[in-house]
Order: structure tokens, then C-alpha cells, then sequence
């Protein structure tokens, strides 16, 4: 007879299109077999990071991943002090002095209980030089320490990296089997669901989009600053660059409270997380706590900014569907409208050029250019392109 499966931890449940993988997790969970070390791999899309926070979750949560109480809501939330999500700061890779940072921190106690999870994204880009600084500490970790490293293929990453993790395979998650987990999540309807992935990729993310009013606001306004390019001169497109900026920094909490002109939102999230603990924690703690902060902010800052430039590249996939008069339903469809007018005056030339200036934009974002400037020479673009010229039409 099959061994009967465990019961599944509610930080889990999501797994629900992973099912080799939620139950191999919710195993070791149950019964204590948890490895010092797990190596994710899967195409983008497949949950991975989900998963690794649903992970996480288990570990740092006194119940084992109940889902509902303090930790596991900031572990969901990414404000955990004890749970870090880490990711390349160069566009080359991963840097030497931050994995040197990453171990120095390894050896500092848990903040609020007795283990810590660190999720390095993007293992792919952990060079040899960083990797080998990193090495003995992923294979023999300080006790309560748990490294969840994220990647795509094994033949991506350096073999002395796999030897010292479990791996754990993902598999693609169909777009129709996406579509109605956000569905039943939080009661989306298909056009929802279908616009949510389209920007978001994940059915977990997707989710969370279509519950944040801040981030549908993000998508609408690059709906309506592309729709309006052909009527915009060049100062119009300035401002609009600048509103998008602003809105995602907005959507991300990274905007000064209103009446507070001189608030600090990495000061704001510090105190917040550090609330009931001031007399606990010591200075040295307080500042890694603060790094932590920083570096969480910036890089939700920069995920804000992939998912507008996701919006903008969904939305023109949509046009060129339209200019090459494609029998298939568009994916915008609460925008037909502007997809429509769009469409009817340019060409399939100039769409391909749009989408290429979103990808040179999202390449500038990922190198650590101003992203205002970043959006600018995008949108600049863009207008330049779907201006096609008549004999091109």
C-alpha cells in the first residue's frame, strides 16, 4: 500500500500545483527530516519562491506552519527579521562582500525565535569566487539555520553548489491550471486571473496583485500613459514617466506617510518590525535588522518596476495580436478599447520596436539605472515606434 501522505501544514496548502513538492516538503515538516540546505529548481513561474516562503514559514512558525499566526504573517509579508529573501546586487551576479556580509550574519542570533531561513534567488548568478566564500557555510550551517537557494537548472549552477543541497524539481504549471487557482484563491473572475499572470507570472503573485489596490493602479495608469502616447508631446511623456514611478514607489509603501513630508519609509518599516523588542535587541542586531530592511525595500521597489514593464509588454503582445489580425482572444480584454485604437494606428514593425524598448528598460532597471530615467527613454520610445510612418503602415 502507498504511504499514506502527511498532514499538509497550512503554509503549504498554496503548493496545491506542486503536488510532488508540497507533499515532499509537508514529509519532512511532519516528521522532523528537515535538510540543512534545499535547491529549488524550476522554470520562472513554477512557485519556486512561493514555495520557499511557505517553507519558511514552517520553520520559524512555534506551530509548523500554521499559516494565521505573527510569523507566519511577516514571513508572508517578506518583513520577517529571522527569514531573508536575497538577490543578486549586480547585474553580473552575486558580489563577494555581500556573501561575506550574508555569512557574518549567519553567525548573529535568530531575532524573535530559534531558527533563520535565508532564500538566495537566481543561484545561476552565484559565481565561482562568491560561491566558494559560501560554501562551507551552506554545507555545514550554524544549528537552527536553513538555506533555501533558488535557481533554474542544475547546469546553470556550479556543481560544488548542488552537491551540498537537496534538490527539489518544480514543474510548469499549465496557464489553464494558473488561471483557476487564482480563481478559486480569491474568487477572480478568468479576465482577471488571465491580466494578473500576465503581469505577475505566479498564481500566488497574481493573487496578490488583484488584492492590492495600489498595484492594479500601477497597471491601469501604464494602460493609459501608452494609450495616450500619440497625443502626448515630449513633456507629457516626462510627466507621465514620473506618475508611474511615483505610483509604484506608492504601491510599495516607499512614499512618505501624507503629512509626513521628512518620513522615512526604511525608518517607518524598522520601527514596525522592532516594536515590544528595542529592550531586547542590541545595537548591533538593530543595524543588521535596518540592512535587512534596506535592502527588502529596494528590492520590492525594483519587482514593482518589472511588474509595470510586465503590464506594458502584456498590454502591446496584445496590439501585435491584433496588427497581425491573429484569431485569438487578447489577454486585456477590460482594455479592448485602447488596444483597438492602438492597433489601428500603427503597424507590426513599430510594435516589435515598443516591446523591445520595455526590455531594454527592464535590462537598464536590472543594471541599476534611475528607473524615472529608465521609464522615460522607454516611453519616448515606445511613442517613436507605434508612430509608424504611413508607407510602413
Amino acid at each position: 500500500m502507498p504511504e499514506a501522505l502527511p498532514q499538509i501544514p497550512q503554509a503549504l496548502q498554496m503548493l496545491d500545483d506542486q503536488p510532488s513538492v508540497r507533499d515532499f516538503l509537508a514529509r519532512a515538516v511532519v516528521e522532523g527530516r528537515l535538510s540543512h540546505a534545499y535547491l529549488f529548481l524550476g522554470a520562472p513561474g513554477s512557485g519556486k519562491t512561493d514555495a520557499a516562503l511557505g517553507l519558511a514559514q514552517c520553520i520559524v512558525c512555534p506551530n509548523g506552519g500554521c499559516g494565521s499566526c505573527d510569523e507566519c504573517i511577516r514571513v508572508r509579508h517578506r518583513t520577517h527579521p529571522d527569514v531573508r529573501l536575497i538577490e543578486p546586487e549586480s547585474a553580473t551576479g552575486y558580489l563577494v562582500d555581500q556573501v561575506r556580509e550574508l555569512i557574518e550574519d549567519v553567525a548573529l542570533a535568530p531575532v524573535r525565535g530559534v531558527a533563520k531561513v535565508y532564500i538566495l534567488t537566481n543561484v545561476g548568478l552565484l559565481r565561482r569566487e562568491a560561491a566558494n566564500a559560501l560554501l562551507k557555510t551552506i554545507e555545514e550551517p550554524p544549528s537552527g539555520v536553513t538555506f533555501i537557494l533558488i535557481g533554474r537548472t542544475v547546469d546553470a549552477i556550479l556543481p560544488t553548489i548542488v552537491s551540498r543541497c537537496q534538490r527539489v524539481p518544480f514543474r510548469i504549471v499549465s496557464e489553464g491550471t494558473a488561471e483557476r487557482r487564482v480563481m478559486q484563491k480569491i474568487g477572480a473572475s478568468q479576465t482577471e486571473a488571465r491580466i494578473a499572470l500576465a503581469v505577475a507570472s505566479t498564481p500566488e503573485r497574481a493573487s496578490e496583485l488583484l488584492q492590492s489596490s495600489g498595484r492594479r493602479q500601477v497597471r491601469r495608469l501604464m494602460v493609459r500613459t501608452i494609450g495616450e502616447l500619440a497625443h502626448d508631446d515630449e513633456w507629457d511623456v516626462l510627466c507621465a514617466a514620473k506618475a508611474l514611478v511615483e505610483a509604484v514607489l506608492e504601491a510599495q509603501g516607499r512614499l512618505p506617510s501624507k503629512g509626513r513630508s521628512k518620513d522615512d519609509p526604511v525608518k517607518r518599516e524598522l520601527e514596525r518590525r522592532i516594536e515590544g523588542q528595542e529592550d531586547y535587541l542590541s545595537k548591533g542586531a538593530i543595524t543588521q535588522i535596518e540592512k535587512s530592511v534596506r535592502r527588502e525595500l529596494t528590492a520590492r521597489e525594483r519587482s514593482g518596476m518589472m511588474e509595470a514593464l510586465a503590464a506594458a509588454q502584456s498590454l502591446l503582445r496584445d496590439v501585435l495580436t491584433c496588427c497581425e489580425g491573429i484569431d485569438a482572444p487578447i489577454v486585456n480584454q477590460d482594455v479592448s478599447d485602447v488596444v483597438e485604437r492602438i492597433a489601428a494606428n500603427t503597424c507590426t514593425g513599430g510594435v516589435v520596436r515598443a516591446l523591445e524598448a520595455v526590455a531594454q528598460a527592464g535590462n537598464a532597471i536590472s543594471h541599476n539605472v534611475n528607473t524615472q530615467l529608465a521609464f522615460e527613454v522607454m516611453l519616448l520610445a515606445i511613442k517613436e515606434a507605434l508612430a509608424c510612418p504611413p508607407s510602413y503602415r
